[in-house]
C-alpha cells in the first residue's frame, strides 16, 4: 500500500485557562493578539484542545496509524481515548505518535498545550512573543507496518546526502526501516519527472553525470529522489523528496562561494508571525513573505530563531534562497535546559538535512546576554558544536553573538562560522562604529569566517522628520542608517554574509517603543505585509535585478520647510524628477538620488527613468507642523 493521510484541521474545541471552551479550526493560536500589546501577562499559560474522529479505515493485521503534529507551542501532553500517548518539549518542530493499539470507533484526541515560563524548554528568554497553540497542522497518517521510519525526532526516514565531483552528482542515499524489508529502490528524476539514476539497498551510491548544479536565486534546480519499500514483492511504503546538488564554502578572506564562484550573501532574516495571527499562518502567508523577500532581491534567509516551517524550507529550495537555520537555545543558557537543545538541534537537522537551500546550521542567538554559569554554557555549545558535526559532516556550524559579547569571549570561538547582531548606529551612536569593528575583527582573526547576523533600526512609517536623527523611530532614520550600512559592507567584502533584521515587523511583547508597544518595528515591511517602508526599496535597489524606481517620503506629506528634499531610489542610472509637470532636475548615479527642491503649496513628484520607471507623490507645503509625525514622549522600554 501506499501511505495514507488525512488533516485534522477543523472541529476542534479549544479550553482558556479561565475554563471557557469555544470551538476553533487550526492554525490556531490563543494569545496572537494580546501576544502584541506590550502587556507583562500575554497567556503564557496552560490550554486544552479537544477533538473527536472517526477510526480511519486500515488493516490490523498489516497496516498501522500515526498522528503527526507540525508544530505545538510549546510544550504539550497527547493524551488519546483518557490515556496520555506522548509528550513533546519544542514549540516549532514536527513530532509524531503511533496510535493503531488505542483507536477506537470514535476516538477522543486532548492536547494539553503548555507555553508557560520554564527552565528546561527553550526559548523562555528572547525578543519576540511566545505564542501558545498548535499553530501547524495535525495528520493521522496511515502506513503499512513495513515502513520508513516515523519514530527518530520526526524524521522523513530516507537521509539523502548529494556530492558534486567536478562535473558529475554523486548521491549517498540511505533509508531506515520499520518492520520487514525485502529490498529499496530508489529512482533520481529530473524536473521533468524522467528517471537519471536508479539503485537499491538500505544504503546506495548513485551517480548523475553531467548533473544539472542547484545554482541560487539563479538555477534553482532540483532533482526527485523516490524511495520505495519492497516487502514480498510489494511495494509497501514510498517517499519522495527534493534534493539539489551544489557545492559552496566560506572564505574568510573573500566570503560566501557556491558551485566554485563568489556569490555574496544579501540577506533577511524572517520571524514567521503574522498581526492578530501570531504563528497561526497559512501556505498562502508563506508564499506571501517568499514573495516580498525575492521582491527586494535578498538571495539569502536567516530563518530566526527557531525551526520554521517545512513548506517554507521547500519554497527556500524552490526559489534559491540560502538559508541558516537554527534552534531557539536564544539569551539566556538554562542550566536545566541541556537534553532540549540536544532534542531541538536533532529535530532540526533530521527533519531538514535533505534541503539544498540549507548551508550552515545555527547553534545559538545571543546567549551571553544573561551570562551566568559560563563554564556550563561553553560545554553545552562544544557539546552541540560535535553533535552537528556527527549528524551532518557536510555543513559548517554558526552562532550569533550579543552586541556586547566581547570577540575575545570563548563562546565567538567555537563554531566554524560566527555572526554578530550589532546595530551600531541605532542603540548607540555613530554609525561608523561599524567599520571600526569589521576592520579589527578582521586584523586579529583572519581565518575566522564573519558575518552580520543582525543589524537595523526601528522605522515607523507614521513618523517623519526633514532631519531624521537616532532614536526618532521615523521612516526616514531607518533609511539614512540602511545606507550607511549597504556601503559600509561593500567596504568589507570579506564578510560571507549580511542579514537585515528584519524583512518584517514582529511581536515582541516586552518592547514598549515608537509609539505601539508589543512591537519591534525594525521590518522592512510592517507587521500586517501592507507598506513598504522607503527601506524596502533601498535595498531593492541594491539588490534587484528588476528595473524600478521609487519616491521616497511619500507619507511625508505634509511639510514646513519650503526648500525641502525628493530623494528617490532605483536601479536605474538615470533618474528624472518633475514638479508639477515640469522637469526640475535629471541626474546620473546609482541606487540613491537627492534632489533640492522649492516647494509650492501643493506639490506633485514625479520620476521617470529612460527604461520606462515611473512614480509619483504628493506633498504639501504647510505652516505648522504635523504633530502626527513626531513620537510622543514615553518611557521607552526594550526587552532587554
Amino acid at each position: 500500500m501506499v501511505r495514507k493521510s488525512e488533516k485534522l484541521m477543523t472541529g476542534w474545541l479549544f479550553t482558556s485557562p479561565d475554563g471557557k471552551t469555544k470551538p476553533v479550526d487550526l492554525p490556531h493560536t490563543w494569545n496572537g493578539k494580546d501576544g502584541q500589546d506590550g502587556g507583562n501577562d500575554y497567556m503564557r499559560d496552560q490550554c486544552t484542545y479537544q477533538k473527536t474522529f472517526a477510526k480511519p479505515a486500515f488493516e490490523a493485521q498489516t497496516e498501522c496509524v500515526y498522528l503527526e503534529f507540525a508544530g505545538v507551542n510549546a510544550s504539550c501532553r497527547v493524551c488519546l481515548n483518557g490515556k496520555e500517548i506522548a509528550t513533546h518539549d519544542g514549540g516549532y518542530s514536527t513530532f509524531r505518535v503511533e496510535i493503531t493499539e488505542q483507536l477506537q470507533g470514535e476516538n477522543e484526541l486532548v492536547l494539553y498545550v503548555d507555553n508557560k515560563a520554564g527552565d528546561k524548554v527553550y526559548p523562555q528568554r528572547a525578543d519576540f512573543t511566545f505564542y501558545g497553540g498548535i499553530y501547524r497542522d495535525v495528520t493521522i497518517l496511515t502506513v503499512s507496518r513495513s515502513h520508513f521510519d516515523l519514530d527518530y525526532f520526526g524524521g522523513p526516514g530516507i537521509r539523502l546526502t548529494p556530492k558534486v565531483e567536478e562535473t558529475d552528482g554523486v548521491l549517498i542515499a540511505e533509508a531506515y526501516v520499520t518492520g520487514a524489508c525485502d529490498s529499496v529502490r530508489w529512482s533520481v528524476l529530473d524536473h521533468t519527472g524522467v528517471a537519471v539514476a536508479h539503485g537499491e539497498g538500505t544504503t546506495c551510491r548513485m551517480e548523475i553525470p553531467e548533473v544539472h548544479l542547484w545554482d541560487g536565486t539563479l538555477d534553482p534546480y532540483l532533482y526527485t529522489v523516490c524511495a520505495e519499500l519492497f516487502c514480498d514483492g510489494k511495494v509497501t511504503d514510498c517517499v519522495e523528496q527534493k534534493i539539489g546538488f551544489r557545492s559552496y564554502r566560506f572564505d574568510p578572506k573573500q566570503g560566501f562561494f557556491l558551485n566554485g564562484r563568489s556569490y555574496p550573501l544579501h540577506g533577511v532574516s524572517r520571524h514567521q508571525d503574522w498581526k492578530e495571527l501570531g504563528n497561526a499562518i497559512t501556505k498562502e502567508h508563506h508564499d506571501k513573505d517568499m514573495e516580498l523577500i525575492r521582491e527586494v532581491g535578498a538571495n539569502s534567509i536567516r530563518l530566526a530563531h527557531y525551526q520554521h516551517d517545512q513548506y517554507f524550507y521547500d519554497l527556500c529550495d524552490q526559489y534559491g534562497m540560502v538559508v541558516w537555520a537554527e534552534i531557539p537555545y536564544i539569551s539566556e543558557h538554562l542550566v536545566n535546559g541541556r537534553d532540549n537543545t540536544v532534542s531541538q538541534m536533532k529535530e532540526l537537522i533530521i527533519q531538514n538535512y535533505h534541503h539544498a537551500s540549507i548551508v550552515t546550521w545555527g547553534i545559538s542567538n545571543e546567549i551571553t546576554i544573561k551570562d551566568k554559569n559560563r563554564a556550563d554554557m561553553l560545554d553545552n555549545h562544544h557539546m552541540l558544536n560535535d553533535l552537528v558535526h556527527e549528524l551532518d559532516p557536510s555543513r559548517p556550524t554558526t552562532l550569533a553573538c550579543y552586541a556586547m559579547c566581547m570577540p575575545t569571549h570563548k563562546v565567538v570561538h567555537i563554531t566554524d562560522l560566527v555572526g554578530y547582531n550589532l546595530y551600531l548606529g541605532w542603540y548607540v551612536p555613530f554609525p561608523w562604529l561599524n567599520d571600526l569593528f569589521l576592520k579589527g575583527f578582521h586584523k586579529i582573526w583572519p581565518k575566522r569566517p564573519l558575518c552580520y547576523s543582525e543589524y537595523g533600526a526601528e522605522g515607523m512609517p507614521n513618523l517623519h522628520s526633514e532631519h531624521p536623527k537616532r532614536g526618532d523611530h521615523t521612516e526616514e532614520y531607518q533609511a539614512v542608517y540602511h545606507e550607511y550600512m549597504l556601503e559600509c559592507f561593500k567596504r568589507h567584502p570579506f564578510m560571507w554574509g549580511t542579514y537585515v533584521w528584519n524583512m518584517f515587523d514582529f511581536a515582541a511583547d516586552a518592547r514598549d517603543q515608537g509609539g505601539e508597544p508589543g512591537m519591534n518595528h525594525k521590518g522592512l515591511i510592517t507587521f500586517d505585509r501592507k507598506i513598504k517602508k522607503d527601506s524596502f526599496y533601498l535595498y531593492k535597489a541594491y539588490w534587484s535585478e528588476e528595473a524600478f524606481v521609487y519616491i521616497c517620503g511619500r507619507r511625508y506629506v505634509d511639510r514646513t520647510q519650503k526648500k525641502s528634499k525628493i530623494k528617490v531610489y532605483s536601479n536605474c542610472s538615470n533618474v528624472a524628477l518633475y514638479q508639477n509637470g515640469k522637469l526640475a532636475e535629471e541626474k546620473q548615479g546609482a541606487h540613491i538620488f537627492e534632489f533640492s527642491v522649492v516647494l509650492e503649496k501643493e506639490n506633485t513628484f514625479e520620476v521617470r527613468t529612460k527604461e520606462g520607471c515611473t512614480d509619483q507623490i504628493q506633498v504639501r507645503l504647510v505652516e505648522t507642523p504635523n504633530l502626527a509625525y513626531k513620537l510622543k514622549k514615553t518611557k521607552s522600554k526594550n526587552w532587554v
